[in-house]
């Protein structure tokens, strides 16, 4: 039996360090709210997309997120937010 569609795991580009830039744009987002969730700041995000190297935590965290283990929700409370309440 096939998972519901909304528990199926859904498709994500690649996470590719040597451009971090083109995973970003994949995701159609802009890159003051891409950063954001990782607590980088718009210009540090920008250095790093122009090939200054990411830092050990800011990777871990994005290939977790990639690989979908963290959720936008996870990284908020992670950074002091309150978590949102579950449905169901």
């Amino acid at each position: 039996m096939d998972a519901p569609k909304n528990l199926r795991k859904q498709r994500v580009p690649k996470l590719d360090f040597g451009d971090i830039g083109a995973y970003r744009k994949l995701r159609a987002e802009n890159q003051s709210s891409f950063w954001a969730r990782f607590g980088v700041t718009q210009s540090g995000g920008s250095r790093y997309e122009s090939g200054r190297g990411v830092p050990k935590p800011v990777r871990i965290l994005m290939a977790l997120f990639a690989d979908g283990k963290v959720t936008d929700d996870d990284l908020a409370v992670a950074a002091g937010a309150k978590p949102k309440p579950r449905k169901g």
